[in-house]
């Protein structure tokens, strides 16, 4: 079905921007980059996807079943993004609140061209009707002058909620834990902007130099646009191998060297950081359970700190292997939506979750990422990002974290000013 040709190079970061330069001009455009942080459990350091040949776009409804029903008739390489809201598809659930974005809740596409950056090599792996253009499409790319960073007006950024309210919401969020509704659940708040015009492949660039993350995307179908700087693998599967590494726990950085490795051992310390991974952690475990070998879930990692250009984070490493005759759309559809996005107990988290927030989450707390033709996949959440609709203007971004019974509201709120500090930075050119 595809052509495959691979070439040795020297400079893979160059070659890299030469590709996201050279992708841009497609209607379609899948960006995934590792940063080179990912080297231990990655299989590329790049991907670049581009041109649909065909393509899935749905709402919610059945969109799991259409999903796999798609993902087995190509048999190919897709590459696309599960929206929050396909919660309702898995669960008794709906969602009611406001939408500025208008995304499809699933869009997936069959790429044309998919050209994979690793270890000191280029593989370009085209479908046969198209195969005729890998020579001519390389020396493109090579000669391409790379666009150096592009200045854009400012972007005036809005809060949903204003600090008082948001303290009102994490109040009844907390109310809601003391009666024992939950034991944790992930409040999150929207930034917007309206009637904004920006280069949505420009403001990618610039965020992921300040952040250079782990899972870092750049997405581009039709009118829908995501730029994420996603430092968490939602869920992995390779062969009969599963792999969720949850977040759960965040503190700043400091330029200090002393003081920036007192940051990290405090967070590394702190009870209740842990006990938010910890719970979040059990739900993994119980999600993977569903569809895994007897005995096969195991926690690698605990509580484990990893540190990244803007904040230091707490992350596990959760592994099952997948039980027989189990499709692989079926681990998605048995662990969606990701535990550190929702709660414990899920379910009850979920309906709080939507009662509470103000904006539809969209592909906010999503997941972003490819299928082999063989069925392994990768998906990372979708946290960290701007999404953008180029069609009706609206710039969107959503921050959040998780509330436990030892949660001081202040403090939340400025954990989420801190996650959103990139994100403020490139839309407004600071």
């Amino acid at each position: 079905m595809r052509t495959s040709r691979v070439f040795s190079v020297k400079d893979t970061s160059k070659v890299k921007e030469h590709l996201l330069t050279w992708g841009r001009q497609f209607q379609e455009v899948a960006w995934l980059d590792s940063n080179e942080c990912d080297s231990k459990t990655g299989e590329y350091e790049a991907i670049l996807a581009v041109e649909a040949f065909t393509a899935i776009k749905t709402d919610d409804v059945a969109a799991f079943d259409k999903l796999k029903e798609y993902q087995e008739t190509t048999a190919d390489w897709i590459f696309g993004y599960l929206s929050y809201d396909l919660k309702n598809d898995v669960e008794n659930l709906s969602s009611r609140n406001f939408d500025g974005l208008h995304f499809p809740d699933l869009y997936f596409f069959q790429p044309q061209k998919i050209i994979f950056i690793r270890e000191q090599q280029v593989e370009f792996h085209y479908l046969r009707m198209v195969d005729d253009e890998i020579e001519e499409d390389l020396e493109e790319i090579q000669g391409l002058e790379v666009q150096t960073k592009a200045e854009h007006n400012p972007v005036e950024v809005k809060s949903r909620l204003s600090r008082e309210e948001y303290l009102d919401k994490i109040g009844k969020m907390l109310d809601h834990i003391h009666r024992g509704d939950i034991y944790e659940a992930n409040f999150c708040q929207e930034f917007y902007a309206e009637n904004v015009q920006i280069d949505a492949f420009s403001i990618y660039r610039s965020l992921n130099e300040i952040s250079t993350p782990p899972f870092a995307a750049y997405l581009k179908l039709e009118n829908f646009n995501l730029i994420s700087a996603s430092p968490e693998r939602y869920l992995k599967k390779k062969g009969e191998h599963l792999l969720s590494q949850p977040i759960k726990g965040t503190a700043r950085r400091s330029e200090n060297p002393e003081e920036d490795l007192r940051i990290a051992k405090e967070l590394a310390d702190d009870p209740k950081e842990q006990s938010e991974n910890v719970m979040i952690v059990d739900l993994v475990r119980n999600d993977l359970s569903r569809i895994a070998k007897k005995g096969s879930v195991q926690v690698d990692e605990l509580c484990k700190v990893y540190s990244f250009k803007q904040v230091h984070q707490l992350i596990s490493s959760v592994t099952a292997e997948i039980a027989e005759n189990v499709p692989p759309v079926e681990a998605l559809r048995n662990s969606f939506p990701m535990g550190s996005m929702t709660g414990a107990p899920k379910i009850s988290a979920m309906k709080i979750i939507e009662e509470l927030e103000e904006s539809k989450r969209g592909l906010y707390s999503g997941a972003v990422g490819y299928f082999t033709p063989d069925g392994d996949f990768d998906f990372n959440v979708v946290i960290r990002s701007i999404l953008y609709n180029s069609e009706n203007k609206y710039l969107s971004f959503s921050v959040g974290g998780a509330i436990t019974a030892k949660s001081q509201p202040e403090k939340e709120y400025e954990e989420c000013l801190l996650k959103a500090k990139a994100m403020r930075e490139v839309l407004t050119n600071l």
